[in-house]
């Protein structure tokens, strides 16, 4: 009787684990894309900027949202002002995590020349992860003086 009474609380207990793994494997596929690009571009921080760099021993804006989307399968182009044809726009108010960003840094003010991953979205701030030329991989707001003014435009490329 006992044995039985403990066997049925093991199954018992079995069949919660299981059922708990699943719901919250569930929730984490859905999310997942956009929790890896964001994971692989986190991953470069620190890397020295390098124009036309593409590896972690210095890499450019556009190399970090290459790199960072191709972990998902998706192979965007190699320079920011194509990339910036790619997916849907977004309005401002509706940028969500995985989303990427493009500026203005040079003399034409409508040119895309730099491009960034949104990483987080909070009390209506940006946070975003790109290769700036003076810090390498790091993340900034989007409320920051310099990048509000340079800032262009958002892009959904995962849905």
């Amino acid at each position: 009787m006992r044995l039985e009474k403990f066997r049925f609380q093991t199954l018992l207990l079995l069949i919660l684990a299981s059922f708990s793994f699943s719901c919250a494997s569930k929730k984490k596929v859905a999310n997942e894309p956009f929790n890896q690009v964001i994971s692989t571009a986190r991953s470069y921080t620190g890397t020295p900027y390098r124009f036309g760099g593409t590896t972690r021993a210095g890499m450019d804006c556009s190399a970090l949202v290459y790199h960072s989307f191709y972990a998902v399968g998706i192979t965007m182009p190699r320079m920011s002002a194509d990339q910036s044809k790619v997916g849907k726009t977004v309005r401002t108010n509706d940028i969500k995590p995985g989303d990427v960003l493009f500026f203005a840094t040079g003399k034409r003010r409508k040119q895309v020349t730099h491009s960034g991953i949104v990483t987080e979205t909070s009390r209506g701030d940006v946070r975003f992860i790109h290769a700036s030329s003076s810090l390498g991989v790091s993340e900034d707001y989007l409320s920051n003086r310099y990048w509000s003014k340079a800032f262009l435009f958002a892009r959904r490329v995962l849905d």
